[in-house]
């Protein structure tokens, strides 16, 4: 087991790039080549494209639709490895080689199938990781006493990487779990407030924007606060510039459907809204806005620790900004907090409302749609 964690942009996969065509060559007694990643797209983008890019598309084709691709005349497979339903998909065959790419991405159980699989005299494993949680069980199997080869990168063993990059990066992190992770390389424990760098003085604002491209956020519930929020897009930052948030269970009375989609209307007013962006799990709440046929909605992206990590990018460069009468998530700001007691990762679910509407907004319009 060969494996590189560390900082992200330090370098290590980079490496790799160089390393896979030597391992593929030198697999010759007819054990199976096996790439695996959080997803098959994201094999594609991390590993395929920038390989493609080095040794040319005649070497390195794209994944197929079958999960195959050819890699320096040798059939690979390329492989999920983000759910326990992938198990099925390597059991029984054996592996002479494999890549890992974001192993503290995947589910353990495929991890775990994957172990029985590297079944040849010769089978190797080459992979990387991001560090996470001291308690992830990828940090267990790596302190283990297995017959690993560890190397660990910080993002300043990139020689190659711009400096204003290394910097903007420290900065946008600094004062987060993701600074001891992705700029030291260490397995840090996630602590304390999700985001401690809101600052009401840097990012609370009494102006609104004379004009831009408006969207809202949706998280829904009906005991449970229903929170929204109107963001207001210009080309330096996003400006939540109104907001509506309903507890039912303060106020001892659920609203309907009807009732929500009629307090949409309210916070949208005149405006034009490019897309309406709705909790995944609210499915009678997004049929009831295309119903009415008035405003584009869309699923959000609920992709919690990812959408965190972006959302505490976006604030530290002074790309999400609050208007001032938004005094909910100002509020929530303040008290919303990792479960120190847990063992991976875990938002505890309290104060948390206006933070997933703001999370369902950055994960799904300006990082999938503006690339921020």
């Amino acid at each position: 087991w060969n494996v590189k964690e560390g900082a992200t942009r330090s370098g290590k996969t980079y490496l790799d790039y160089y390393m896979i065509p030597r391992r593929i060559r030198a697999a010759k007694n007819g054990g199976l080549i096996v790439l695996m990643g959080n997803t098959k797209s994201t094999l594609q983008r991390n590993i395929i494209e920038p390989m493609q890019n080095i040794w040319t598309p005649a070497l390195v084709s794209d994944i197929r639709s079958d999960n195959t691709c050819f890699l320096f005349g040798r059939k690979a497979y390329a492989l999920g490895a983000d759910k326990i339903s992938q198990v099925s998909k390597i059991q029984g065959a054996g592996f002479e080689y494999v890549y890992g790419d974001e192993v503290t991405t995947w589910n353990q159980e495929v991890f775990e199938m994957l172990k029985s699989r590297l079944s040849y005299p010769n089978s190797c494993f080459d992979g990387t990781c991001n560090p996470d949680a001291p308690t992830h069980w990828f940090k267990g199997f790596l302190d283990s006493g297995s017959d690993i080869y560890r190397q660990s990168y910080t993002i300043d063993d990139n020689s190659f990487l711009d400096p204003r990059v290394k910097e903007e990066i420290k900065r946008d992190y600094a004062g987060t779990v993701y600074y001891e992770r992705f700029v030291l390389g260490k397995w840090a424990r996630a602590e304390g407030l999700i985001y401690p760098r809101f600052n009401e003085d840097k990012h609370v604002t009494s102006k609104r924007p004379d004009q831009g491209l408006y969207y809202i956020s949706v998280d829904y519930g009906t005991m449970n606060p229903f929170s929204t929020g109107l963001w207001c897009l210009t080309p330096d930052c996003a400006v939540r510039v109104a907001e509506y948030y309903y507890e039912g269970r303060r106020e001892k009375m659920q609203k309907t459907d009807e009732e929500y989609y009629a307090e949409i209307e309210k916070l949208a007013g005149d405006r034009v809204i490019a897309d309406i962006i709705v909790d995944p799990s609210a499915a009678s709440f997004i049929e009831t806005i295309r119903r009415h046929g008035k405003y584009r909605v869309q699923k959000a992206d609920n992709d919690v620790l990812n959408g965190i990590q972006n959302t505490s990018r976006l604030l530290a460069a002074g790309k999400l900004v609050i208007h001032e009468s938004c005094k909910d998530i100002i509020r929530e700001f303040g008290n919303y907090a990792w479960d120190d007691k847990a063992q991976t990762d875990t938002v505890i679910k309290e104060n948390d409302h206006a933070m997933d509407d703001m999370r369902y907004f950055v994960q799904t319009i300006l990082c999938r749609e503006y690339r921020w």
